[in-house]
């Protein structure tokens, strides 16, 4: 790292801090913090949606897997995020701007006291917070490596800055800080990767050669599926990668939360689709020519970081270095956001009733929440290895157990699937944690197709079928109350409802 570098990162660190002193002063209560106020406009939305899916695990763990097997990188990955969010800005997303404005909700959470009751709602909530804990911390982990190869930082003092960091802006702007930010990241990142495109056709000999490259590559990289990444695999992913996407994962449903209208949580899922189809490929190709250049890397995690500190000039670096940090800060700190909300709004009101109120949620509680849920995924960072590295605890344990989560969530806002009740949801959820116990630890060598597809399709069989199966053909009237307004598209015809009783200051 030279001077050009650091006046780099130091100039976009200014520009988050400004965002960030902007996003303070639109925080009035905790609405402002955890939904922008329902007025998050469409294209940052979406851009915000897609900055949040992923992290510096993607140039860590997944230019790894690009390393040694090349494209069926984007086929398992990419493409079935873009066909699931794609279907989702039909089924989900307008659903989830709908609740916000029909039940002033704030957290994903929330709508399934309703929905079912509140046991069921706890249950979710506590397994999803203890599900993002690893997540988040793998994470952490995988930026550490990347600050490793730029600046020589051990990993300890890695996770720290980059918690740190996050937790500045997370606990002071709120959703507004996190969406701004993200945009800010989308436009680094494109000047990034444009760059990185650049010098790698440079050193492979001009821009021709990065259609002709798979002809240096051994045959099977330009393969679309091979072992492990079979069509079971990639199916399996499409599935689970359809709930996570469209709110399964809190932080991605909150996007549509803060969306004005329905209308527009439609749009931003549709950009953000178009997004996934389309930015990859330029991410991507640099990993994918890796092997030409630096071939017999002994840690492959580190081929994207080796690339852009061998064949950047200084200042285009610290570019580099700057656009794969904050895509992990992106998606941390919107998973701190989200994860904020659903214990202040979900879990403490019902543990605590006397002490916290739904409705009257302080920015001080909030904040505290923040700095807490950092501080553990930091510390779950910190001892990675302990649950397989960074690669296993994104695709197999995040893989494996959001599914299970996230299939009581997303099924219940819709209309097909209302005679499903508490029951299903609970039994669904604990035959899927089940599943993944079996594949994971008692039965031996299974693909791992097979490990992350086994939960999610056991949940989705119970789920639906105990509804379908359901005798009592007698919905609460609440019930379907509720999912016959999710379902009618007239978000022209009534104006958003203010939230009750919010506090507008810091106490």
């Amino acid at each position: 790292m030279k001077w050009a570098d650091l006046i780099v990162i130091g100039f976009y660190i200014l520009l988050v801090m400004g965002a960030t002193y902007w996003s303070l002063k639109q925080v009035k209560n905790s609405n402002d913090f955890f939904a922008a106020g329902g007025k998050l406009p469409w294209w940052l939305s979406g851009v915000s949606h897609h900055m949040s899916g992923y992290s510096a695990a993607v140039f860590v763990a997944y230019a790894a897997v690009a390393y040694n097997y090349g494209f069926t990188m984007y086929v398992w990955w990419a493409v079935p995020i873009a066909i699931g969010v794609f279907a989702g800005s039909f089924l989900f997303a307008p659903r989830w701007a709908r609740l916000r404005r029909r039940l002033n909700i704030e957290s994903p959470m929330e709508y399934l006291s309703i929905r079912y009751n509140v046991p069921t709602q706890q249950m979710m909530a506590w397994s999803g917070v203890l599900l993002k804990v690893f997540d988040v911390g793998a994470k952490w982990a995988a930026i550490a490596v990347i600050l490793n190869v730029f600046t020589g930082l051990d990993i300890m003092t890695g996770i720290f800055i980059s918690g740190a960091v996050g937790l500045f802006y997370t606990a002071i702007g709120g959703l507004w800080a996190d969406a701004l930010n993200d945009f800010g990241q989308f436009i680094v990142q494109l000047l990034a990767a444009a760059a990185m495109i650049v010098a790698v056709a440079s050193r492979l000999g001009g821009f021709g050669e990065l259609l002709t490259m798979w002809d240096r590559l051994p045959a099977e990289h330009s393969m679309p599926l091979r072992e492990p990444y079979t069509l079971g695999f990639v199916l399996a992913y499409l599935l689970i990668y359809t709930f996570s996407y469209n709110g399964g994962t809190w932080n991605l449903a909150q996007r549509f939360i803060a969306s004005p209208r329905g209308k527009d949580a439609r749009k931003a899922a549709v950009l953000s689709s178009i997004l996934y189809l389309v930015w990859p490929l330029f991410i991507f190709y640099p990993m994918w020519a890796a092997p030409i250049l630096f071939p017999g890397l002994e840690d492959p995690t580190k081929s994207y970081s080796i690339m852009a500190t061998e064949l950047l000039p200084h200042g285009l670096i610290g570019l580099v270095l700057i656009a794969m940090f904050t895509q992990t800060l992106a998606m941390t700190s919107s998973d701190a956001n989200a994860i904020t909300a659903v214990v202040t709004r979900d879990i403490l009101p019902v543990m605590f009733p006397k002490k916290f109120q739904k409705n009257r949620t302080s920015l001080f509680a909030v904040r505290l929440t923040v700095l807490i849920f950092i501080l553990v995924t930091v510390m779950i960072a910190l001892n990675a290895k302990s649950f397989g590295g960074v690669l296993d605890l994104l695709i197999i344990w995040f893989g494996g157990l959001v599914g299970p989560i996230s299939i009581p969530m997303l099924l219940g806002l819709l209309p097909w699937f209302r005679r499903s009740g508490s029951a299903a949801a609970i039994t669904s959820w604990c035959a899927g944690i089940a599943a993944f116990i079996l594949v994971k630890f008692v039965i031996p060598d299974l693909s791992t197709a097979a490990v992350v597809a086994a939960p999610v399709l056991t949940s989705l069989v119970i789920y639906a079928g105990m509804g379908w199966l359901n005798p009592n053909k007698v919905v609460r009237a609440e019930v379907d109350e509720l999912l016959d307004a999710l379902n009618r598209d007239d978000d022209d015809d009534y104006a958003p409802v203010p939230p009750k009783g919010a506090v507008t200051d810091a106490g």
